[in-house]
C-alpha cells in the first residue's frame, strides 16, 4: 500500500487513534506482512460484528443468517451466460473474451487487487492503481473494498479461527460458498473499516466500489453494441451482439472466478511446499499457468509482499512479468523483491 518500501518496512498508516495488527506469527510490519494495513481498536468494532467474527465459519449458526440472493443471483447468473455462450460462438467473441481475461484476471485481480492494492509489493501513479481497481471489478470478484478486507484478513488468519475461506472447513467452502452467507451490510461496511481503511480513504476508490454492478451493465452494452454494429470485423446483428455478451462476460468471468477461487482452495490442500509457513499453502504449477502466476502460493505465504511469486526460473508467474515491464517504462517502483528480504528472515 502506499507508503510501504521494498527494504521491507513499512510505513504506519496515518488513522487516527489506530494500530497497525501483526499477524499471527507475531510479526509486525516484516517483509512478509500482508500490508500496513491499520486495526481499529477492537472497542471500536460494533458488537455485531464482533459476533458475526466469532462465528466457525461454514457453521449452521452462520448458515441459519440465511443466504446473500444478490450474491447466488449474480454467480448463478454469470454461469447460465457461460452455458449459454457455445450455442453463439463467433471468433471474433473467443478473441474478445481472452484479452478480457487478461486484462481483468491478470490485470485488475492478481496485479491490481491482490499485488498493488492488498499487499503493496509496488508503488505506481494513483491513476494506475484506480484503473487497476476498476478492471478488478470487472472480473466480478466483488468491489475492491471487499476484495482488499477480505483478502487480508485471510493472511493474518491463514487456516486457522477467522480464516474466511480455509479447506479446513470445507472444500467447497473454500472455494465459492464462503461469501454466499448473508453477513449483512453493516459487517461488510465493518469489515472495510477494520481490514482496508486505506481504500476508504481514497474517495475515487470508493466511488469504483459502488460503480461495481453498473460498470458490468455497461461493459454488457458495450460489448453489445460492437457485435450488433460491428460489420467491419465480420458481426452485425442480434446473434454477434449476444455473442460478445455470452463470451465477454459470461465465459470470461466464469474462467477468471474459478482459476482465482482455486487459489483459495485447491493450493491450500494440494502441491510442494518449499517453505514451512504456519499455514496449508501450496505451490502448484497447473495453477500457476492457468492463475497468472498466483499458484505458487506457498512461496507468496512465505512472503507476502514480494512482487514476484515464482522464486525459482522456471516458475513462471505472468503478473510479475507484467509489473516487470511497468518499472521497465516508469509505471511502476520500490518492486520488492525476494532479495530484498532480510538475510535469515522466517517465512510467515
Amino acid at each position: 500500500m502506499p507508503g510501504m518500501q521494498t527494504s521491507g518496512r513499512v510505513a504506519e498508516s496515518e488513522v487516527k487513534g489506530a494500530r497497525v495488527a501483526p499477524s499471527q506469527h507475531g510479526h509486525l510490519n516484516g517483509p512478509h506482512e500482508y500490508a500496513a494495513v491499520a486495526i481499529e481498536p477492537q472497542e471500536a468494532i460494533d458488537s455485531e460484528f464482533a459476533a458475526l467474527e466469532a462465528m466457525k465459519a461454514n457453521s449452521p449458526e452462520l448458515w441459519k443468517r440465511g443466504i446473500d440472493w444478490p450474491v447466488v443471483v449474480w454467480i448463478a447468473l454469470v454461469h447460465l451466460l457461460a452455458l449459454v455462450a457455445p450455442f453463439y460462438f463467433s471468433w471474433q467473441a473467443l478473441v474478445t473474451c481472452a484479452a478480457l481475461i487478461f486484462a481483468t484476471g491478470a490485470g485488475g485481480v492478481c496485479m491490481g487487487y491482490h499485488r498493488c492494492l492488498t499487499h503493496g509489493s509496488f508503488k505506481t501513479y494513483r491513476p494506475v492503481r484506480w484503473l487497476l481497481a476498476f478492471l478488478g471489478g470487472l472480473s466480478g470478484e466483488g468491489s475492491v473494498l471487499t476484495w482488499v478486507a477480505n483478502h487480508r484478513k485471510h493472511h493474518r488468519f491463514s487456516d486457522h479461527d477467522g480464516d474466511p475461506h480455509s479447506p479446513r472447513d470445507g472444500r467447497w467452502w473454500s472455494h465459492m460458498l464462503w461469501f454466499m452467507p448473508n453477513f449483512g451490510h453493516k459487517w461488510h461496511r465493518e469489515l472495510a473499516e477494520k481490514y482496508a481503511p486505506d481504500i476508504l480513504k481514497d474517495k475515487v476508490m470508493v466511488l469504483i466500489h459502488h460503480l461495481f454492478l453498473p460498470s458490468h451493465i455497461a461493459t454488457g452494452v458495450v460489448l453489445f453494441l460492437i457485435g450488433y454494429f460491428g460489420t467491419g470485423i465480420g458481426l452485425g446483428g442480434w446473434r454477434s451482439g449476444l455473442s460478445m455478451v455470452f463470451w465477454g462476460l459470461g465465459v470470461r468471468m466464469v474462467y477468471v472466478l474459478h482459476v482465482t477461487w482455486m487459489i483459495n482452495s485447491v493450493t491450500h490442500m494440494w502441491g510442494s511446499r518449499r517453505y514451512e509457513t504456519t499455514d496449508d499453502s501450496r505451490n502448484l504449477w497447473w495453477v500457476g499457468l492457468l492463475a497468472f502466476g498466483e499458484g505458487w502460493h506457498n512461496n507468496h505465504h512465505a512472503y507476502q509482499r514480494v512482487a514476484s511469486q515464482g522464486h525459482r526460473w522456471w516458475e513462471i508467474d505472468v503478473t510479475y512479468y507484467m509489473i516487470w515491464m511497468m518499472e521497465k517504462v516508469g509505471l511502476a517502483w520500490d518492486v520488492v523483491r525476494l532479495r530484498d528480504i532480510p538475510a535469515g528472515t522466517k517465512p510467515a
